[in-house]
């Protein structure tokens, strides 16, 4: 896969996992006051790894070309920890 199709790939995920990170908010707003505070939490941890993705994101699209192959496997797992939390949170939230 080329560099361009690449990102764009990791930006459409990155998309989705937005939407399903603003389910989990409306859900949170909508719970009592000691489930909020859980949901907080979980919800603070996605946005973290959702930041650090984006970061990656960041140094992918202005990466030379011999630094981009070093700099696609921390992107990689900064995906991975992000959809591993995600997928934690919902489990949590239903």
């Amino acid at each position: 896969m080329n560099r361009d199709a690449y990102l764009e790939k990791f930006k459409a995920q990155l998309d989705e996992w937005n939407a399903e990170l603003d389910k989990l908010e409306a859900q949170a707003r909508g719970a009592n006051a000691d489930m909020k505070i859980k949901y907080d939490e979980q919800i603070a941890k996605l946005r973290e790894r959702r930041d650090e993705a984006r970061e990656k994101i960041a140094e992918l699209q202005s990466a030379s070309e011999s630094a981009w192959e070093s700099l696609k496997h921390g992107a990689e797992e900064a995906w991975s920890r992000f959809k591993d939390a995600l997928i934690a949170a919902k489990a949590k939230f239903e």
